[in-house]
């Protein structure tokens, strides 16, 4: 019978017998959820408490996330902590410098529904250069649809954690972000004033009141030109 033999030995040698260096492995761990799920906080303290125990950490953040600070990752309640601001992960070791990379042991990531390299960089960072990653983003847009990579990196991830949100009709979990503009942009940086999350039933009413008031403005549109700024405001929501 045929035996199969691995090129590369568990004992650390190859099939000649010569032993090759090993890089450890790394790890990858995701936050996500919807807004206001406290992906962000869980992100910081898991970062600071790597940090107390001596590991040298480093966060990342998109450059097109500038609402409370422009280089530092900081949670709805207030809590900050220093990062690179980005436009993309390639760039990442440049800017950090070869040397400074190398001795990092752990990298976080906030908002890693931006950066549409996420999924090769993760990949690198891990499996190649023995970094722990952890990120937190959203799993779906104001939608319901993914966002980003963030879901293509769960095939790859040690840990997967889904954090809710309460929702703000009715105090239940919740697990979806509304809009309340009618921008239709994907990608639409906004806290409170922009985003609320909640639960099935309210979001699914949300959307039935959101979609009929659409279609009762929308003739107005044609007609009207001027009063463009009336119907572009969000309906009000009797959920």
């Amino acid at each position: 019978m045929a035996s199969f033999k691995p090129s590369i030995a568990l004992n650390g040698k190859d099939i000649s017998g010569s032993f090759h260096q090993q890089r450890a492995s790394g790890e990858i761990h995701v936050f996500i959820g919807p807004m206001f799920a406290g992906k962000t906080t869980s992100l910081l303290r898991r970062i600071k408490s790597e940090s107390n125990s001596g590991r040298n950490v480093a966060m990342i953040k998109s450059s097109k996330d500038t609402r409370y600070a422009i280089n530092s990752v900081v949670s709805h309640d207030g809590v900050k902590f220093p990062c690179w601001a980005l436009p993309d992960l390639t760039s990442f070791r440049h800017e950090i410098g070869e040397d400074a990379y190398q001795k990092l042991d752990v990298i976080g990531i906030d908002e890693a529904q931006f950066f549409e390299d996420l999924y090769d960089f993760c990949c690198k960072a891990a499996d190649i250069d023995g970094k722990t990653v952890i990120l937190a983003g959203l799993d779906g847009d104001y939608l319901r649809k993914s966002f980003g990579s963030v879901l293509d990196i769960i095939p790859l991830a040690d840990t997967v954690t889904k954090l809710t949100a309460r929702c703000e009709m009715c105090g239940k979990k919740a697990f979806f972000t509304f809009r309340k503009t009618a921008a239709i942009e994907t990608e639409l940086i906004g806290g409170a004033d922009v985003y609320m999350p909640l639960c099935r039933q309210h979001y699914i009413n949300g959307i039935t009141v959101a979609e009929g008031s659409k279609t009762v403005v929308e003739p107005t549109k044609v007609h009207h030109q001027t009063t463009q700024s009336s119907y572009l405001e969000a309906p009000t929501l009797a959920l």
